[in-house]
């Protein structure tokens, strides 16, 4: 977790009635608590214990509808499992980085799956926002590979 997701977690909280929120994602838990000091307390720890989660009914809280609250761009995900390559060879250019316009078809990066090297296209039309595996690295079915900010 990243100080950018903490602020979005502020953002949405600052306008509702909720004075406690705990998220828990892998070993990292983020807890915020408002009402019993100046301002939020956000606190982060490593924990090497497995944590159990309880489903708790909190009363409902009013969060304002805002278009923050949907994502700006399009999650581009792995369609197969294999070896992700960012260029059609080592000592090529990338496909694309951060920045760049893709057309629909336009070749992202390439996949190796069983010695196989399979061209991955954009199935859609926009901007390159992030590129979230790294070069030469495994990735999984579904794994979110880029972001694309459509058109």
């Amino acid at each position: 977790m990243n100080i950018k997701e903490i602020r979005e977690i502020l953002d949405v909280l600052k306008g509702s009635d909720v004075t406690e929120f705990e998220f828990v994602r892998g070993e990292t838990i983020v807890k915020v608590r408002r009402g019993t000091t100046s301002g939020p307390c956000v606190t982060q720890q490593q924990v090497s214990v497995p944590v159990v989660l309880q489903s708790v009914e909190a009363p409902e809280a009013k969060v304002p509808d805002t278009p923050a609250t949907k994502p700006a761009y399009k999650e581009f995900v792995s369609p197969i499992v294999g070896t992700f390559y960012r260029s059609p060879s080592p000592d090529s250019a990338p496909f694309v980085e951060i920045g760049t316009y893709v057309v629909k078809g336009q070749v992202l990066c390439i996949i190796e799956a069983m010695k196989i090297m399979n061209q991955i296209e954009a199935d859609s039309t926009g901007s390159i926002a992030a590129i979230l595996a790294e070069n030469a690295q495994p990735v999984a079915y579904g794994q979110p590979l880029f972001h694309i900010i459509p058109e």
